[in-house]
């Protein structure tokens, strides 16, 4: 063990020899690489980055908890997708007369744990890369609020119908309570009716209660004009006389003809007192039935009314859609970076020193390894 670690530690001295003993081949090439890295990115030409965020449009809809809920025209990954795919490459260029070829490309990106989209460009010319930045965002608004646009249409034509709805209703409510007044005065007019039968009635009960009472008075007389017409017949055949019989049996004629007459006229009251109180009976019907329809139309009437009040109130909602409606917006206008991006002159003249170091070393061994080949080979 310690015979293999103090092989190690020679021919780490070796290395470290070699190194030492080559060092200005190491040192040398390695500071003119990283000079000439230096100067080479003095010399060129330095390039900012203008970038800017924006926000979707975006719109909001109402969930079954009463909350509204925003939604995104689009999503935000799905534009930054886009703009990577240089999908507005060609517009930009044509606004702005630049040659797409020449166009630097742009960048975008998702905002992490947001709905907003950064996209920026690298281009050595700061005013040329706002311009070109703000050339893509109006394309982007155009794009967004056009589709969101249709949002607000479909919003405006459910609106429309719902007030067509809302004139229809009041329409069909105003025919109910037009047919309402209609059964009003012909309930009034039954029941006018109606009472006017019942006083005919009452004045038929009356003219039948004096014929009865008349009959009555009649029958009375018959039976007194009887008792008479028997002791006159009793008389007449003692005496012989007929004047006397005649003249009752006459009367007695007379009040049966009347009685008759009364006993008919009785009946015609009696007869019309059950046509009125049929007539009173079927008219009391027919108001039920009126009633009836009445409440039909004001139930009807209730319901429509009720549907009026929910195409109000979803109007109300899509009102406030609309009122909760964001066009799309820079968040962040297109801005340069404090400083230059690109070259990065220290990056690049310590990346050339460590490949110049890495480069050398190797050679540095390689040579060494070479001298100790040629030397077993001469020997």
């Amino acid at each position: 063990m310690n015979e293999t670690e103090h092989n190690e530690e020679i021919n780490l001295m070796e290395y470290l020899e070699v190194l030492w003993r080559r060092k200005w081949m190491i040192i040398v090439p390695t500071l003119i690489i990283a000079v000439t890295a230096g100067i080479v990115s003095f010399f060129i030409t330095p390039v900012w980055e203008v970038d800017a965020i924006i926000q979707p449009s975006k719109f909001y809809v109402q969930a079954e908890n009463v909350q509204f809920l925003e939604v995104l025209v689009v999503d935000p990954r799905q534009i930054a997708g886009q703009i990577n795919q240089h999908a507005y490459s060609d517009l930009i260029a044509a606004e702005l007369n630049l040659d797409p070829r020449t166009l630097s490309a742009i960048k975008a990106e998702n905002l992490k744990d947001t709905k907003l989209v950064r996209f920026w460009i690298r281009d050595s010319n700061i005013d040329r890369g706002i311009k070109i930045l703000n050339s893509l965002f109006r394309h982007l608004k155009n794009e967004l609020d056009r589709k969101l646009d249709v949002q607000i249409k479909g919003l405006d034509t459910q609106i429309a119908s719902n007030e067509n709805a809302i004139k229809q209703n009041e329409l069909i409510i105003k025919d109910n309570y037009n047919e309402i007044k209609l059964l009003d005065i012909q309930k009034t007019k039954t029941r006018q009716e109606i009472s006017t039968d019942e006083n005919r009635i009452n004045i038929s009960e009356e003219r039948a209660k004096n014929i009865s009472e008349e009959m009555g008075s009649v029958k009375k007389r018959m039976e007194a004009l009887e008792e008479q017409l028997k002791k006159t017949l009793a008389e007449q055949r003692e005496t012989g006389e007929s004047i006397g019989l005649l003249l009752y049996m006459s009367y007695v004629q007379s009040n049966l003809q009347y009685y008759g007459t009364l006993d008919g006229n009785l009946s015609v009251e009696k007869n019309l007192q059950e046509s009125l109180k049929l007539e009173i009976k079927i008219k009391t019907e027919n108001l039920k039935e009126i009633d009836a329809q009445i409440e039909k139309y004001k139930n009807a009437a209730a319901k429509i009314s009720n549907s009026t009040e929910n195409f109000k109130k979803q109007i109300e909602l899509l009102i406030e859609r609309k009122t909760r409606i964001d066009y799309a917006q820079l968040i962040k206008e297109p801005t340069p970076s404090p400083g230059p991006v690109a070259p990065k002159k220290k990056m690049n003249v310590l990346i050339a020193g460590l490949i110049g170091l890495t480069i050398f070393g190797f050679l540095t061994f390689f040579l060494e390894y070479l001298k100790k080949n040629k030397k077993k080979i001469a020997a």
